[in-house]
């Protein structure tokens, strides 16, 4: 059955949620302010390719915190007005809360929450677990970077013309240059790519996939052409 948490018990299930995630993690908070400690929690996520979904609503995130999710790829973060719910879940075990994951509550503030284990209370952590999907649906998903790592459908044919000017590192090809050399236009090889699984459509936008991350497809999200992809040489559409 659910159990109530002070302070110090929501901080720890907190941590130990982070550490036992295997599948998935979502961190919903209106207020986004991590300290070290999670930072290497999520971190250690992100090198275990575990999909994390961050939301947030204050308007602006921290510079400190921009800066940091610009470099995890496994770690999605979306915007979602007047959001005030505080809520955490992998796939075990939710904890719906006032904490904030902001480190002055963590440290300052007197806190409670409610800890929801699936096995004990199935029906209590599938409500709160449509609930954050509610949640997650109807924010504006935001691949943090220091520009933007999300990718506007027409935004790649641009910048990998454009980016093709630039020197690539050996064995890589931009966009644009591996589908000229596969005959194709620079938005349809996209388009095919991403039915192929290489790359992920969202909303108009284009990500990375861990399918095409394993076969060397690279995402270059900072340079003077703006984000592209890079192909290795010999890369081929079936």
């Amino acid at each position: 059955m659910a159990k109530f948490l002070n302070t110090s018990a929501t901080n720890y299930f907190l941590e130990e949620m982070i550490k036992s995630a295997a599948d998935r993690l979502i961190l919903i908070s209106p207020f986004l302010k991590l300290n070290d400690r999670m930072k290497e929690l999520l971190a250690d996520k992100n090198r275990l390719k575990i999909d994390v979904r961050i939301v947030y609503g204050k308007s602006e995130l921290q510079p400190q915190e921009t800066e940091w999710l610009s470099g995890l790829t496994y770690i999605r973060t979306s915007f979602c007005k007047n959001l005030h719910a505080k809520c955490y879940m992998n796939e075990n075990m939710c904890i719906v809360t006032s904490l904030n994951l902001y480190e002055f509550s963590q440290v300052n503030n007197n806190e409670m929450g409610i800890l929801i284990l699936r096995d004990e209370d199935g029906q209590l952590y599938k409500d709160a677990y449509e609930e954050a999907q509610r949640i997650i649906r109807i924010s504006d998903e935001i691949r943090i970077s220091l520009e933007r790592v999300a990718i506007e459908a027409e935004a790649p044919s641009r910048n990998d013309d454009r980016a093709a000017e630039a020197p690539s590192p050996e064995g890589k090809l931009a966009s644009s240059k591996i589908a000229q050399k596969l005959g194709l236009k620079t938005g349809p090889f996209l388009e095919r790519a991403a039915q192929q699984g290489f790359l992920v459509l969202d909303n108009g936008q284009f990500f990375l996939s861990p399918k095409g991350e394993k076969v060397g497809v690279e995402f270059v999200a900072k340079s003077r052409f703006g984000p592209y992809f890079l192909w290795p040489q010999d890369f081929y559409l079936v």
